[in-house]
């Protein structure tokens, strides 16, 4: 398959990437109004973070569409970094923020840039070791795809087999192309899947619509139980995306939260 080939234009992934792109983008802006407790910022700080992650999914589909699969692979590995970093900065703040901790300074010093967050297996473990999360990180834990998804972005990274540099090169015929895009579909899914299966699972007020806050700000009396509707833009993507791959991240999610979720 050459990459200029239209089987290659048109594959599914290009579509879904464009979805997860559009999905960030509308959780950025609904997330806006929820201070983030425990920080000195004015604002939600996962709202800069989420349209730092869309751009990110933009590279690449960019790459993707131009041949460089392996570059794409290196960004995957970006992708799923920053997954970790926003559970992570979510998970801490949970964890520490009280009226006596009122700022926590870990999460703060590394907004101001006074101080770096741990590396990555040091999030990862905390994150696996949570009391809180234990339902959601028991059905993560349930195979180990996301070991073998962390290698493959790693064999990518830094080029542990010969025919990872070679799918870099989109002007050779290589004829497992095709193949390649169907796994990285499935790859990003999973990322996804894993990143907002954390974070809708610790912040379940993320889910919710505007009708309750809208009402407010017009003075109106909002309807009865509207502080637990789930805004349209994501129950379509647990409909869509994350239900029909992992139905038990969403049996999960609905059985620890009051949010309204189908």
């Amino acid at each position: 398959m050459q990459v200029t080939d239209k089987p290659y234009q048109e594959h599914r992934v290009f579509a879904e990437l464009q979805q997860y792109m559009n999905f960030y983008e509308q959780l950025a802006i609904s997330v806006f109004s929820f201070a983030t407790m425990g920080t000195k910022a004015i604002c939600n700080i996962d709202t800069y973070v989420y349209s730092s992650i869309q751009g990110t999914v933009e590279s690449m589909r960019t790459i993707l569409l131009a041949g460089r699969i392996n570059d794409a692979y290196a960004l995957l590995r970006k992708y799923y970094d920053s997954a970790v970093i926003n559970v992570y900065s979510n998970l801490y703040l949970h964890d520490n923020f009280s009226i006596e901790s009122f700022i926590v300074e870990k999460i703060n010093n590394w907004l101001q840039g006074k101080e770096k967050l741990p590396e990555y297996r040091v999030m990862s473990q905390y994150i696996r070791a949570s009391g809180a999360l234990k339902p959601i990180n028991d059905v993560f834990a349930v195979d180990d795809r996301y070991k073998r998804l962390r290698d493959r972005c790693n064999d990518h990274t830094h080029y542990n087999f010969y025919r990872h540099a070679m799918l870099n090169d989109n002007e050779i015929h290589i004829e497992n192309r095709g193949w390649w895009l169907n796994r990285f579909a499935e790859d990003a899914r999973d990322i996804f899947i894993l990143h907002l299966g954390y974070i809708f699972f610790l912040n379940n007020h993320y889910m919710m619509s505007s009708d309750h806050m809208d009402a407010l700000e017009c003075g109106m009396q909002p309807e009865e139980d509207s502080q637990y509707w789930v805004a349209p833009f994501i129950q379509e993507m647990f409909d869509v995306v994350i239900t029909p791959r992992r139905p038990d991240v969403t049996a999960t999610i609905k059985t620890n939260s009051a949010m309204q979720l189908s």
